[in-house]
């Protein structure tokens, strides 16, 4: 377990590079709302250029936590409709490896977080030290599933070697966690993921999953703390300090 002191680096960590993503917002842009811990810390930051009037921008959350805390920092938020692209989106990972492969969905909210992400030309993701990875896998590959397809995507699942558990709520753990959308959230331990794209081919094809938590090839760059300095991360390039960038890139 983390000590206090790991923790408030880390959270330090997601603070900056929630303030570097923050600085390759420009004026006019329609921008997806991330969720979890480093994407709260963009979204505040975002809020407080909003309301200094030093940017004017429009959102729309991949979490109802998120929607929550964008109206609470004063961004406007835009529902969703036909013809809805983003000029970027912002977003945490719990796992990223060289070629920005992620793993997400700790927080529950990987569904909509991939929705946001395939409907923007730009997808940024904001990290801490502990998410960059040589292989992912470490992390438990999460899934968003039909409640009444449970036992048969446990099945499914556990023949491909995948160890799946049910989340249990963490408020209260007498219940199962539900996502946004009301369905069930399980989490899959199958180790060292040695090939994503046919591991991500079997998973989409089980009835009663809705979405898996492997997003490939949808991250475009990322901003990544290390040793205090803030590295962007493109998939196949070496990193470079992002003090080498004024926009996106």
């Amino acid at each position: 377990m983390a000590s206090a002191q790991d923790t408030s680096h880390l959270d330090q960590e997601k603070q900056h590079a929630a303030r570097a993503a923050v600085q390759w917002v420009r004026d006019g842009m329609l921008v997806g709302l991330g969720t979890g811990s480093t994407a709260a810390h963009f979204i505040t930051q975002l809020g407080e250029k909003v309301r200094a009037g030093e940017l004017r921008i429009q959102g729309t959350a991949t979490s109802l936590a998120s929607e929550n805390l964008a109206r609470q920092v004063g961004i406007p938020l835009v529902e969703p409709r036909r013809g809805l692209r983003f000029d970027l989106t912002v977003d945490g990972a719990d796992e990223l490896d060289p070629q920005l492969n992620l793993i997400k969905g700790g927080g529950g909210a990987l569904l909509r977080e991939k929705i946001i992400a395939t409907a923007s030309d730009y997808m940024l993701v904001v990290a801490d030290s502990s998410k960059a990875v040589a292989q992912l896998g470490k992390f438990p590959l999460p899934l968003e599933v039909v409640p009444f397809a449970l036992p048969w995507v446990l099945d499914a699942v556990a023949d491909l070697g995948g160890n799946p558990v049910l989340r249990i709520n963490r408020q209260d753990p007498s219940k199962q966690a539900h996502s946004d959308q009301g369905n069930l959230l399980v989490d899959c331990h199958f180790g060292q993921l040695n090939d994503v794209e046919k591991l991500a081919g079997q998973l989409i094809v089980i009835p009663g999953i809705v979405e898996h938590g492997l997003f490939l090839g949808i991250a475009k760059a990322a901003l990544v703390v290390r040793h205090d300095q803030i590295e962007v991360i493109r998939p196949g390039m070496a990193p470079q300090p992002a003090s080498d960038f004024t926009e996106l890139p």
